[in-house]
C-alpha cells in the first residue's frame, strides 16, 4: 500500500539534487576560481569594445517612479474586475443589485481617483 507522503519522495529527491547541484556549484566555484586584484578597468562596463561614454545607472526623474507606480495602482484595481465578471452571470440571478451596485461603486472610487491625478498633472511627462 503506497501513503501519501511516500508520493511525494521524488519531489523530495529532486529537490535535495536541485540544492545540491546550485550549492555544489558555487562551493566549486569558490574553490577552483582563481582570486586577483579588482582594478577600475576590469569593473568597468564592456561595450563592444569601445569605452563608455558616460556613467552607467543615470537617474531618473521623480516623474517617472510617479507614473510607474500610478500605472501600477491602476493595473491591480482592473484586475479586480475579472474575478467580478467571471461570477456576475451565476450572482445575476440572486443578487442582481447588489453585484452591479458595488461595481458600480467600485469603479466611481476609482474615476474620483483618476480625475483627482489628472486635476493635479499627475501623468503630465514634462512638468
Amino acid at each position: 500500500m503506497v501513503t501519501q507522503l511516500s508520493q511525494y519522495l521524488p519531489v523530495l529527491m529532486l529537490l535535495a539534487l536541485a540544492l545540491l547541484f546550485a550549492f555544489g556549484m558555487l562551493g566549486f566555484s569558490v574553490l577552483v576560481g582563481k582570486r586577483g586584484r579588482r582594478t577600475p578597468v576590469k569593473d568597468s562596463p564592456y561595450e563592444c569594445g569601445i569605452a563608455a561614454v558616460k556613467r552607467p545607472g543615470t537617474r531618473l526623474g521623480m516623474r517617472f517612479y510617479l507614473v510607474a507606480m500610478l500605472f501600477i495602482l491602476f493595473d491591480i484595481e482592473v484586475v479586480f474586475l475579472y474575478p467580478w465578471a467571471v461570477v456576475y452571470r451565476d450572482m445575476l440571478a440572486d443578487h442582481a443589485n447588489l453585484i452591479f451596485g458595488s461595481m458600480l461603486t467600485f469603479l466611481g472610487v476609482l474615476f474620483v481617483g483618476y480625475l483627482y491625478l489628472v486635476r493635479k498633472r499627475a501623468f503630465d511627462w514634462k512638468n
